[in-house]
């Protein structure tokens, strides 16, 4: 890519890596700092406490008061956010290079030295619980993943919601908030990812002057997490509701992910998902919307990067008169067409060059390039394998993405759920 150089990767003496990505396309910068803990790494009965610390995290330090660093931030036009998830939890500021070194100094800072009070947690709760409310509760769609995602993990923590259980949000305090900082909010816990107009050598010094002055937290533990067991039944998950006004399917199975596939598995998963519903290109699209025009929706998804196994997912929403049943038959006839008849050397051909220039794509914007990073080195990748990645997503071969949707695209083995309009109740 014109303006972009290898990444340089480092550590620094308490254990921090950091990856620094010069682009001089544009005067500015990502900074993101990745923990590598997320929900799946919460305490029993503690669901949510990761999604929780989040928010506290843009609270007061010892140093700095609660909304220093959002107005620092937006005085120089720049912006700030973060996010949860199962492996990893991220914070990220996007402003011009000559405040990286603010960024990296606020950053370390409430690493280690929030003030965390009972009436900063009682208040942080409350917003944690009515955002539960607002993006679950109010959600048709998101009850019923967060159902579906509860039956298709029958031991994995993924099975439990990122933003927490209602009952057990409402019982976290401060010692939780202090354990859970206490335990995880370390340097040597850390990922630092710098994407933008800087230099390496710069972005070290700095990076040693903030995070490097911090302690090296305990050594970290392994991340081992409950196995899933091998699954031998088909389930469904069925949710009516007034408010949905388009009924809609979709048909998930448990996989390998990138960090616990065979070589070439997960790449030929990928591949997979790419032909069968990747786009406007793929076997569903073209045969339901297109031909057969009794979509107005139909896709495929495979989430690679994961710390532990994940998910593979088809879905599909009827047009006009069609009945959602006719599109879900249609969507498990290509799946058996793949799994018997295999995919053709021309069609994978061109289903690469899509998904690579969707990789060179994804370098020309900044804050997704630094997401690719920091969400493969969070979830226990390493720069290598960011970088390799087109050449083995080339070397797939037609029989082994025909071998992964015979492996595991087995429907006695899933989990579909259906979201269905009040009046087709027991229909």
């Amino acid at each position: 890519m014109a303006g972009e150089k290898s990444p340089s990767d480092f550590l620094l003496r308490n254990g921090m890596e950091v990856v620094v990505i010069p682009d001089h396309r544009a005067p500015i910068v990502t900074h993101m700092v990745w923990y590598k803990v997320g929900s799946a790494d919460e305490p029993p009965g503690k669901s949510g406490i990761a999604h929780f610390f989040e928010h506290l995290m843009f609270k007061a330090t010892a140093n700095h008061a609660a909304g220093e660093l959002d107005r620092a931030v937006s005085e120089i036009g720049g912006s700030k956010n973060a996010f949860t998830y199962y492996d990893f939890t991220a914070f990220h500021e996007t402003v011009p290079p000559s405040a990286l070194g603010q960024m990296m100094s606020y950053e370390a800072d409430r690493m280690r030295n929030l003030v965390l009070t009972d009436d900063v947690i009682k208040t942080e709760r409350d917003v944690i619980l009515e955002e539960r409310r607002s993006r679950i509760e109010n959600n048709p769609q998101a009850v019923l993943t967060e159902e579906l995602d509860a039956t298709l993990w029958q031991n994995q923590p993924y099975r439990i919601s990122v933003v927490g259980w209602m009952q057990e949000i409402q019982q976290l305090n401060r010692e939780d908030a202090k354990a859970f900082y206490d335990a995880h909010y370390h340097p040597n816990s850390a990922v630092l990812v710098v994407v933008g107009d800087v230099d390496p050598d710069a972005v070290k010094a700095m990076a040693e002057r903030t995070y490097g002055k911090i302690a090296r937290g305990p050594d970290l533990p392994p991340r081992i997490r409950p196995v899933e067991p091998e699954q031998n039944t088909r389930r469904t998950v069925t949710l009516t509701d007034a408010r949905v006004s388009v009924p809609s399917f979709s048909t998930q199975w448990v996989v390998p992910s990138y960090h616990t596939a065979k070589p070439g598995e997960a790449e030929a998963l990928d591949l997979l998902a790419e032909i069968l519903g990747g786009g406007n290109r793929s076997r569903l699209y073209q045969e339901l919307v297109v031909k057969q025009g009794i979509a107005s929706s139909a896709a495929a998804y495979f989430q690679g990067t994961m710390l532990d196994a994940t998910n593979f997912t088809v879905y599909g929403a009827p047009r006009g008169d069609a009945k959602l049943s006719d599109v879900e038959a249609a969507v498990d006839a290509e799946i058996a067409r793949i799994v018997k008849d295999g995919v053709c050397d021309d069609e994978l051909e061109r289903a690469k060059t899509r998904y690579v220039r969707s990789m060179i794509f994804t370098r020309d914007k900044q804050d997704e390039m630094a997401n690719l990073y920091g969400w493969t080195l969070a979830t226990g990748g390493n720069v290598k394998d960011v970088q390799e990645w087109p050449d083995r997503i080339r070397k797939v071969t037609a029989e082994e993405v025909k071998a992964a949707a015979a492996r595991y695209l087995v429907l006695d083995h899933s989990t579909t759920g259906y979201l269905l309009p009040q009046q087709q109740a027991g229909n």
